[in-house]
């Protein structure tokens, strides 16, 4: 047996060692307890002795189901990280799987239980979740762009209108939302309702406001944007709708009359044909997903037939298998609905009220998210209701620049219309600043997704994740990681002056210097310092000495074809050679389970008196409509150069004022070419 796992066995009584812990079991029949196991896990500074029930108070946090009305900081429910170096993750009384259905556990069965010992190596604690319970999706890539939504009745041709205003005033746009206005609500006269109307559950266009939604649709989609619907689904499919007579049909029930049959996620057969009838037809039109908002656990928690089983976490299993028809990835939006809806992304964060104590909180509570899987969260940008201050909304748009999707969305008030050219010249100005930046950023963002994915790491990730052995880890929750080279540490709290000058303090790890990406001010690490931003900045900070993968902006920005590659480096330390690998696929399909994607490695290497940058070949099967060409634009911050050679030929170096950077660039070629950049001054 191997010296990493040993069992010894007394009788009844048991001893099993690994390298991470001692367990210490009787096997007495009985439910565990403290009395019939203890575990000790070897930790630092002195290992821990664990006990069923002993408090964790220690634990790193975790997230909640929504922000559903939150005005600031609350308690959180326990992630699996934890300062003691272990977690246990009670499962006994879940349903399980039989014959591809939910199904209860048998009355005899006593407990489910798994526990996690790591120590403070935190990265091998959030794999193992994955290994349990099923890996995290990559996202279709266009979910992590900007999302216009709001609740509000538009007519067609406004839709319309809110796409060509997105270009007029150069900001950029990737999904477009539907809320409760595409489908008819006042048709509806039965069912559970909600908020004292039945018309929040809904499967037929409202014609009065879309007379051709086809044609929006193609429209739409012509335009290069995704549509998402907005989806109450505990209505059912009721004797007003356009679907209605199939449905029932196909359910073996009368067609002609007006009975309504009960929304039943537990019934195979209602499911099979509700998601066939009441949704395949409008993703057949070109709906590419859905928002599932659910709402209905005062009215029908449970879901039929079953004692213990909510609605959320099934629905969000039912819908999410749903969407991946066709060979496209599986895409949700819906609130969290606990351990394991990692598996179900992405998250919406819920009705949160705008206020500055709310975008405090929301930045560490998006990073310990990451702590149960969660690392997708689609916030309401601004808030979804309260007032109107278009300072606060110009910093929770810088907040979401580092987040995983860029999604305004506002309650049906005509004063909260999120369009970042409808609150003033100063916050428009400063809002685009934002955008283009997410845009141009895209290429790193999603191979941090894909590193989300293949490591199970959290985007938004926690300075302790990297960091656990310093203490100044834990003590900074204003700030976190945003994948692996930029540090964000976002303004919650007004400014002054006209310019709206705010601080934040930072620390900045040792090892390292840090790099404003707004202004380039360098820091030095091993440093807690306060940075001030006026309101057209934001604190964040890029590690020197890597190369930072980056397009030139998009107007759709997760969609364009990344036929420039923009690598943008700031000076590490001198000898210390980096590197980050950009990732690639088609952004929508699950071709990339089957290896039909695209690796390229970057490098950076500090010389004396220059910088090296190279470019290796594009690894990898490749995707569909991959470029099989690309040009270059080398950024090397805030240092003058005087001379470059590429693969060994001389070429021009530009110094672009506006960048503060000595640039190279270099024309479309082959990506099955290693390029190498030697600048020098």
């Amino acid at each position: 047996m191997s010296n990493e796992f040993q069992i010894k066995q007394d009788g009844n009584k048991y001893t099993i060692t690994t390298k991470r812990m001692v367990v210490k079991f009787i096997d007495d029949g009985y439910p565990l307890s403290n009395l019939n196991i203890r575990i000790t896990v070897f930790n630092k500074p002195k290992n821990y002795e664990w006990a069923m029930h002993k408090k964790d108070n220690k634990n790193l946090g975790g997230t909640l189901i929504t922000l559903d009305q939150i005005t600031g900081e609350v308690p959180t429910s326990n992630g699996l990280l934890s300062r003691n170096g272990c977690q246990l993750i009670d499962d006994s009384r879940k349903e399980i799987f039989v014959d591809g259905w939910i199904a209860e556990r048998s009355v005899n069965h006593l407990s489910d239980f798994y526990f996690f010992a790591y120590g403070n190596d935190y990265k091998t604690a959030l794999k193992a979740l994955s290994t349990i319970s099923g890996e995290v999706p990559m996202n279709r890539k266009y979910i992590h762009g900007s999302w216009y939504c709001r609740w509000w009745d538009y007519s067609a041709d406004e839709f319309l209108e809110i796409a060509k205003g997105y270009k007029e005033h150069d900001f950029p746009l990737d999904v477009m939302v539907l809320d409760m206005g595409w489908h008819t609500q006042k048709d509806a006269t039965t069912g559970l309702g909600n908020t004292d109307s039945y018309g929040w559950t809904g499967y037929s266009w409202n014609k009065k406001l879309f007379p051709n939604p086809q044609g929006l649709l193609n429209k739409l989609k012509d335009d290069g944007l995704a549509i998402a619907l907005n989806d109450h689904p505990h209505d059912g499919i009721r004797h007003h709708e356009d679907q209605y007579p199939n449905f029932m049909k196909a359910m073996g029930e009368d067609t002609t009359g007006k009975k309504d049959l009960l929304f039943n996620a537990g019934n195979k057969k209602y499911m099979e044909n509700f998601f066939k009838y009441a949704q395949q037809p409008l993703e057949n039109m070109g709906v590419d997903f859905w928002w599932l908002d659910w709402q209905q656990d005062m009215e029908m928690p449970y879901v039929l037939g079953y004692r213990t089983l909510r609605h959320l976490p099934w629905l969000n299993n039912l819908y999410f298998k749903n969407s991946e028809r066709d060979n496209k990835r599986g895409l949700l939006f819906s609130r969290w609905a606990g351990w394991g809806s990692h598996r179900t992304p992405i998250q919406f964060s819920g009705d949160a009220k705008s206020t500055w104590e709310l975008l405090k909180f929301e930045v560490p509570f998006t990073t310990n998210s990451g702590n149960v899987g969660c690392f997708f969260w689609a916030h309401d940008i601004g808030g979804f209701f309260g007032d109107r201050n278009p300072e606060q909304y110009v910093r929770w748009t810088q907040f979401g620049l580092t987040n995983s999707s860029l999604r305004i969305h506002s309650t049906y008030d005509s004063k909260l219309d999120r369009r970042p050219w409808l609150w003033g010249e100063q916050a428009e100005i400063a809002m685009r600043k934002v955008y283009h930046l997410r845009s141009q950023l895209m290429p790193y963002i999603y191979s941090s997704v894909w590193q989300c994915h293949s490591q199970t790491i959290p985007l938004n990730r926690g300075m302790y994740i990297e960091y656990p052995d310093k203490e100044e880890a834990y003590n900074n929750p204003q700030q976190y990681l945003f994948g692996d080279l930029l540090l964000s540490a976002p303004i919650v709290s007004p400014g002054t002056g006209k310019d709206l000058i705010a601080n934040q303090k930072v620390w900045f790890p040792e090892g390292d210097t840090w790099f404003n990406i707004f202004n380039h001010k360098k820091y030095e690490g091993g440093t807690t310092q306060d940075v001030s931003a006026d309101i057209n900045e934001s604190p964040l900070f890029v590690k020197g000495g890597y190369p930072l993968p980056m397009q030139p902006y998009r107007q759709r920005m997760a969609t364009a074809k990344l036929d420039t590659l923009v690598i943008r480096c700031y000076p590490g330390t001198e000898g210390k050679k980096n590197m980050f690998t950009l990732y690639e696929d088609d952004g929508v399909s699950t071709d990339y389970l089957k290896g039909k994607n695209a690796f390229n490695n970057l490098y950076y290497l500090q010389a004396k008196n220059g910088a090296d940058i190279t470019i290796d070949a594009v690894a990898g099967q490749g995707y569909k409509d991959q470029p099989l060409k690309r040009a270059y634009q080398i950024e090397l911050l805030g240092v003058v150069m005087k001379g470059a050679k590429v693969n060994g030929k001389s070429r021009k170096v530009v110094w672009r004022k506006d960048l503060n950077a000595s640039v190279v660039t270099i024309p479309s070629t082959t990506i099955k070419q290693v390029i190498t950049v030697n600048l020098f001054q």
